[in-house]
């Protein structure tokens, strides 16, 4: 299956009753930073559910605003939680299900929901996929393979296709990462 990869941070959304808690990839707690984000995952309707999605900030004309996730206070209006793995739901660990079977409970927890939590489509043709978001000018794609069980961290299961107009157009902002040869 193939999804838009969006320009972001990846965030956990964890809900437990009417208390949700947002937290980076690292395992910052950055719910205070992200306000909006938490009111509308009290929205959910479920006990508790732990998803995993990209932040992301958009300009005023909707497009891919990555600086602006480094901001102070992002505009609450920019920002959209798109969600993209559902790793429990209601108490019931979903880790080792399929990502199709996860696939299908989050799209039925997301159904009623409204920005900013939205949910990530996916798609089962990758070329056009591919050629949209360049036309787009977005990131790229991520191509994951359905059967696999959920894994924290790299994967396999996961390619990530870059736009090469979009890395041209954002490798200055790779240089503090890259290595030193």
């Amino acid at each position: 299956m193939h999804e838009v990869k969006f320009d972001g941070w990846r965030l956990q959304l964890h809900k437990l009753a009417n208390e949700v808690r947002l937290y980076s990839k690292n395992g910052y707690d950055v719910t205070d930073r992200f306000r909006a984000i938490a009111a509308a995952g009290t929205t959910l309707r479920c006990t508790s559910a732990i998803l995993d999605g990209e932040l992301e900030a958009a300009d005023l004309k909707g497009r891919a605003d990555f600086a602006a996730l480094h901001r102070p206070r992002p505009s609450r209006r920019t920002l959209t939680l798109w969600v993209f793995d559902l790793l429990h739901l209601d108490g019931e660990d979903l880790r080792s299900l399929a990502l199709e079977e996860r696939r299908q409970k989050l799209t039925n927890l997301m159904k009623r929901t409204q920005q900013p939590l939205r949910l990530s489509e996916s798609f089962d043709d990758p070329d056009k996929l591919l050629r949209a978001a360049i036309e787009l000018g977005l990131e790229g794609i991520v191509s994951k393979r359905r059967d696999c069980p959920y894994h924290s961290g790299p994967s396999i299961d996961w390619l990530k296709v870059k736009n090469s107009a979009w890395r041209q157009a954002n490798r200055e902002r790779f240089k503090p990462f890259a290595k030193e040869r």
